[in-house]
C-alpha cells in the first residue's frame, strides 16, 4: 500500500517536480480555476451585453437609463461588472508575479493593483444600482 501511495504521489508532481524532488505548489490550482471560470461566466455576458448594446444604438438616454432600470438587466450588468473586474485582477496579479522579482516591490504593486480594480469595480457596481434604484 505504501508502494502505491508513493506512486500516486510522484505522478501528480510535474515532470520538473519530479527532478528536483519538489511537490505541486498548491497555491497556483485555485488561482487557475478561478480564470478558467470568470472565462466561462464572461462569454455569454460579453455576448448578451454587446448584443444588447447594439440594438441600442441609436436610442436616447432616457431609452438606455430604463433598460437598465429594469431588475435583470440590473443584475446580470453587475454580474458582467464582477466577472471582468476579478477576472482582470487575476490577469493582472499573474503579470506582476511572474515579472516583479523584488519581494517587497511585488506586494506593494499587488496591494495598489487590488486597490485600484476593487475601487473601479465598486464605482461601476454603484453606477448601475444609481440606474436601477
Amino acid at each position: 500500500m505504501a508502494q502505491n501511495e508513493k506512486l500516486s504521489v510522484t505522478m501528480r508532481r510535474t515532470p520538473l517536480g519530479r527532478v528536483k524532488g519538489l511537490g505541486s505548489a498548491k497555491s497556483g490550482v485555485h488561482h487557475w480555476w478561478a480564470e478558467r471560470v470568470t472565462s466561462v461566466a464572461l462569454i455569454p455576458l460579453t455576448l448578451w451585453f454587446v448584443f444588447s448594446v447594439l440594438s441600442m444604438a441609436g436610442h436616447p438616454q432616457a431609452d438606455i437609463v430604463h433598460w437598465v432600470s429594469h431588475p435583470l438587466v440590473a443584475v446580470l450588468l453587475i454580474a458582467l461588472i464582477v466577472a471582468s473586474f476579478h477576472h482582470t485582477q487575476l490577469g493582472l496579479q499573474m503579470v506582476l508575479e511572474d515579472y516583479v522579482h523584488e519581494e517587497g516591490q511585488r506586494l506593494i504593486w499587488l496591494m495598489v493593483m487590488r486597490a485600484i480594480v476593487w475601487l473601479l469595480g465598486l464605482a461601476a457596481v454603484l453606477s448601475v444600482l444609481k440606474l436601477a434604484i
